[in-house]
């Protein structure tokens, strides 16, 4: 064999362990972020998730209002990637316990019940004004003793929420909250979680509960699309009492 050949041979062979490797090292890092993916929202392949929306007071049968079908689509994408099925239940058809299956929950507290059930027994420190009589307080959050009121397409608040079942319950999957103060926030929050998944993850751990506070900017110009963390009220929003000193309240940014 000729030199020439030889290190033609030699070439082609470190071309090809050099993509071997890029390509092993590509399957790995992607299998990682899958895996670690998976276990932040509890969607492990092959698991079964609940999608649990309000009934849309718009229509006479079962359907979904339209902001909240935008929300599904956003979690369809999430758990197709993650291998896993989905459920979609009207709010008032789901009765089955916490954790047994990941649940996205999506609405107000007014017109989801299980939505208030679980901001009642999770998260006891939030209060939503769920009067249906139009007023500058109608919608408005309390949270950590600040009150957040709807400004309808202009300023819009959500929470956001990651609630993690008690370890010895034998049922580990989390509930996803997001209870905004029009259908357009909740779209936003679940765009949210769905683009922020990974940093979420890396800021709270993957196995935490969490609830943050969201607002939605000018969204009769920008739709879903521009959204601000105001703040993490994890703290205030998990406390039994509703009275909060000044040192307790988490800063708005």
């Amino acid at each position: 064999m000729s030199d020439d050949l030889r290190n033609l041979v030699l070439g082609l062979a470190a071309a090809a362990v050099c993509v071997a490797l890029g390509w092993f090292a590509r399957s790995y890092l992607w299998r990682r972020r899958l895996q670690r993916k998976q276990r932040f929202f509890g969607l492990p392949k092959d698991s079964e998730c609940l999608l649990v929306v309000p009934r849309d007071p718009g229509s006479r049968g079962w359907s979904v209002a339209r902001h909240d079908a935008f929300a599904l689509l956003e979690l369809a994408a999430v758990i197709k990637e993650c291998g896993a099925h989905a459920e979609v239940l009207a709010h008032d058809t789901a009765w089955q316990g916490f954790g047994a299956r990941t649940e996205f929950c999506i609405g107000g507290p007014a017109e989801n019940l299980r939505l208030g059930a679980h901001l009642r027994s999770m998260l006891p420190g939030v209060e939503i004004n769920a009067d249906a009589t139009p007023g500058p307080d109608q919608g408005a959050i309390t949270v950590g003793g600040d009150t957040y009121k709807l400004e309808k397409g202009a300023v819009e608040y959500v929470l956001l929420a990651r609630l993690a079942a008690a370890g010895d319950t034998g049922n580990d999957r989390p509930v996803f909250l997001s209870s905004g103060q029009r259908g357009i926030a909740n779209q936003a929050a679940v765009r949210y979680l769905a683009r922020h998944h990974g940093r979420l993850a890396r800021k709270h751990g993957v196995d935490s509960t969490f609830c943050l506070l969201l607002r939605v900017v000018n969204s009769q110009a920008y739709g879903s699309d521009v959204v601000e963390l105001v703040a993490d009220v994890t703290k205030q929003a998990s406390a039994t009492s509703k009275k909060f000193s000044q040192r307790d309240r988490s800063p708005a940014t």
